[in-house]
């Protein structure tokens, strides 16, 4: 296991460098002028270029790339212009936010679509089948900001159950003292349940948002890995022995049709991970997909490095973590590494 992920760990190192460089060049090639947008429409020609010199963005690419690389080998990501903080700070605080509502929004869909799609396997043909199709379907259809401001209206304009769409908290509500920087989490250890109760409301629209947008590659696939395995010998030799349908389908069918399941599970992770800029403007959510943009619409070059950057090592370290699961779920994997 060990030597696997040790193979694993230097395959994406090349990965990385190519991020590093590709967002390095994307970044210097936006349209818009990083020094004339914080100078200001008033500033002068001589202050732009002050500016731009302050910068250092008037040197050659190869000169601020090798201070760029010289910079992140020492750990840090720049400053960004916009906050006056260093990046890795506002990454470091932004951060928990987003993975709070990626992990709310995986969960959710997993507890809905795993079992639609074994039950839509299991009754092929069945309503729950049909069902199943229909959830597809509609997950692919709907984008998710629609899905968002459609359930902002419904819930919190129309029928008013849903705090308003302001953030992680209440405006009147205190932050919990950071611990893991998930409000849910650090509100149970403070034994602060009323915050408690108030970041669940303003986290339930939000994460069922990202839901909806999974649900449909995961029931899909569950559904599909589901109706290979139901086919396969070993499974008629089980309900030839006498074993029950649950014993058949909970242990010998379903843990050997989780491999492909795991793999969709990594890639709408990582999906998720994109759908969280649209999601956190819609909903106002402080994380660091709407750090992102607001440092895109400003030219600011180093937050949207740090932000690239830090998905692609996420992604992964989530890459890496599917592989030990592979090995976990189907020992003959570790085997075979």
């Amino acid at each position: 296991m060990l030597r696997m992920i040790g193979q694993r760990l230097m395959t994406t190192i090349p990965s990385v460098i190519g991020v590093i460089i590709v967002t390095f060049l994307l970044t210097r090639v936006l349209p818009g002028d990083t020094a004339a947008y914080f100078a200001g429409p008033a500033a002068s020609p001589q202050a732009i270029i002050e500016i731009r010199s302050k910068l250092g963005l008037d040197q050659p690419l190869p000169v601020q790339f090798v201070s760029y690389v010289a910079a992140l080998v020492k750990g840090d990501l720049g400053t960004s212009l916009t906050t006056g903080q260093a990046v890795t700070k506002d990454l470091a605080a932004r951060l928990p936010a987003s993975a709070e509502l990626t992990l709310a929004g995986l969960i959710l869909a997993m507890a809905v679509a795993l079992p639609l799609g074994v039950l839509a396997a299991v009754k092929q043909g069945s309503w729950i089948d049909h069902l199943c199709r229909i959830v597809a379907t509609a997950g692919v259809s709907l984008p998710v900001f629609f899905t968002g401001l459609l359930l902002v209206y419904v819930f919190y304009f129309i029928l008013g159950w849903s705090p308003a769409p302001l953030g992680r908290l209440d405006v009147f509500a205190s932050e919990p003292p950071r611990i893991t920087g998930l409000f849910l989490v650090d509100t149970l250890l403070a034994r602060d349940f009323e915050t408690f109760r108030g970041a669940l409301a303003q986290l339930i629209l939000p994460a069922v948002t990202l839901a909806i947008f999974s649900l449909a590659p995961i029931t899909r696939m569950t559904r599909a890995s589901m109706l290979a395995v139901l086919g396969a010998d070993f499974v008629r030799t089980a309900r030839a022995s006498g074993l029950t349908d649950g014993k058949v389908i909970g242990t010998y069918a379903f843990r050997n049709a989780m491999l492909p399941v795991v793999t969709t599970l990594g890639m709408v992770f990582s999906f998720l991970l994109g759908a969280n800029v649209l999601v956190e403007k819609v909903f106002a959510w402080p994380g660091v997909g709407s750090y992102a943009v607001e440092a895109l619409i400003a030219s600011d070059y180093a937050p949207i490095q740090g932000f690239v950057l830090t998905m692609a090592i996420l992604y992964v370290a989530l890459n890496l973590m599917i592989d030990v699961l592979y090995g976990v779920i189907d020992p003959r994997v570790r085997l075979e590494g």
